[in-house]
């Protein structure tokens, strides 16, 4: 139990810093993300997730919004907040490197898939 704790600290903190490193993508550019995720993984044209760990994530995000607790805080106090807060450090974790995946295919592969022509290399020199 402590080290899967630890391997979920050492997640969302790597999470943390790819998500504030200089460059990366805003919160609000990954938020507005989301719903392109949802529909690429939806369509089968991103394949960077699958629709099972597109799901957990959306179970994750029910539970944390969800009154209902596996470990309620009115009963637990701080122990109850635990389990909350291992799900959120989890989902926050998920969120930064599959929102980091899918821009960064969005923005190589992706744009080819969703219509835009992909550049072509020839000798060293771009084509449209």
């Amino acid at each position: 139990m402590a080290r899967s704790r630890l391997l979920l600290a050492r997640s969302l903190m790597t999470a943390v810093r790819s998500a504030t490193r200089p460059g990366a993508p805003s919160l609000a550019v990954r938020a507005s993300a989301l719903p392109r995720l949802v529909r690429a993984v939806s369509r089968g044209d991103y394949r960077g997730m699958t629709m099972a760990r597109l799901g957990m994530l959306g179970l994750a995000a029910a539970y944390i919004l969800s009154p209902v607790d596996l470990m309620p805080e009115g009963i637990l106090a701080v122990f109850g907040l635990a389990d909350d807060a291992l799900v959120l450090s989890w989902l926050a974790a998920a969120l930064v490197t599959e929102t980091e995946s899918f821009l960064d295919w969005e923005a190589g592969a992706g744009s080819a898939s969703a219509g835009a022509p992909a550049p072509a290399t020839v000798a060293g020199q771009v084509l449209r």
